[in-house]
């Protein structure tokens, strides 16, 4: 009786310390689309059912209304206070980024599909086995010609994009679709046209 109880005992800690063992492997690698994008949609159903948005970019206005920006430009002259939710997000997707890639992160290289290195070969863009590629996102490839157009002009159009379309890419294909909003319909196809164009035109001329 001792030994079934015992040889039972071991089996429930053997399985117990194989699910521990999944938890913490499923955790410490890239999460699967099937379990953020559930996350995603619940987040944006309790958005709104609570008559919130969802977005990136207004927390850059909405940092430099707390910082006074109000006083020299009408367009900040805004009550920072209804979009603070926005900010901590955002705050709390920095956070979590440094803490996935401090104590999280197994090592791996990131799985890319051998196409996609192939296409990149293509460009003279070496693959790493990291999330951006140390020909564009590095100081030593900001400082060429091809990466301050890359960096600098490149975050200035983001930019200039960004205002002139009323939001980001996480506030329209997130939230303004979910709103069933035309004209972040309409932006979003400007997003997948806009990427299909610099990807297949312009790169292949600036590398």
């Amino acid at each position: 009786m001792a030994i079934s109880i015992h040889v039972a005992y071991l089996h429930a800690l053997s399985k117990l310390n194989k699910m521990i063992d999944f938890l913490i492997d499923s955790f410490m690698g890239p999460w699967s689309w099937y379990v953020s994008g559930p996350l995603i949609s619940m987040i944006m159903f309790l958005l709104i059912r609570s008559g919130g948005e969802f977005g990136v970019s207004s927390t850059y206005s909405t940092a430099c209304t707390m910082l006074g920006a109000g006083k020299q430009v009408q367009f900040f002259n805004t009550n920072w206070r209804e979009q603070i939710g926005n900010l901590f997000f955002v705050i709390g997707a920095i956070g979590g980024g440094i803490v996935a890639t401090k104590f999280l992160n197994n090592g791996a290289p990131l799985n890319l599909s051998l196409e996609t290195i192939l296409d990149l070969n293509k460009l003279n863009i070496s693959f790493e086995g990291g999330f951006a590629p140390l020909a564009i996102f590095s100081w030593k490839g900001l400082l060429t010609l091809k990466g301050f157009i890359m960096i600098v002009a490149g975050g200035f159009l983001v930019g200039f994009g960004t205002r002139w379309a009323g939001g980001c890419t996480s506030g329209h294909a997130i939230s303004g679709l979910s709103n069933l909003q035309i004209s972040s319909l309409i932006a979003v196809v400007g997003f997948f046209l806009g990427g299909l164009i610099i990807t297949h035109l312009i790169f292949p001329l600036l590398f």
